[in-house]
């Protein structure tokens, strides 16, 4: 497994991920080549929730296609991967809770 910093990068806050939060659900930019197992090891010694993770969701996204770039060419974000980490009743994160 790699290093647990280097599988989840960061958080991802957006309107959507702050309501999923009421159903106990938190978001996160991870690794693309990071696998569910890979995530919510990390997760658990991470954010110091050990045995508390009931589900791990991922998903690719695609980068998305923007304005030239210059006169001809067009640009592309890149494309990311996002996991969804579903947590027991009661189980909070402490990354989410300032915001």
């Amino acid at each position: 497994m790699k290093d647990k910093y280097q599988v989840i990068l960061r958080p991802h806050i957006t309107e959507k991920s702050t309501m999923l939060r009421e159903h106990n659900k938190y978001s996160f930019v991870v690794s693309r080549d990071a696998t569910k197992t890979d995530i919510r090891r990390a997760a658990e010694e991470l954010f110091e929730i050990q045995g508390r993770i009931i589900n791990v969701h991922t998903m690719q996204v695609q980068g998305k296609v923007k304005g030239r770039m210059n006169r001809y060419q067009r640009g592309r974000r890149p494309h990311w991967k996002k996991a969804v980490i579903t947590v027991t009743e009661g189980t909070r994160i402490q990354v989410f809770e300032s915001i």
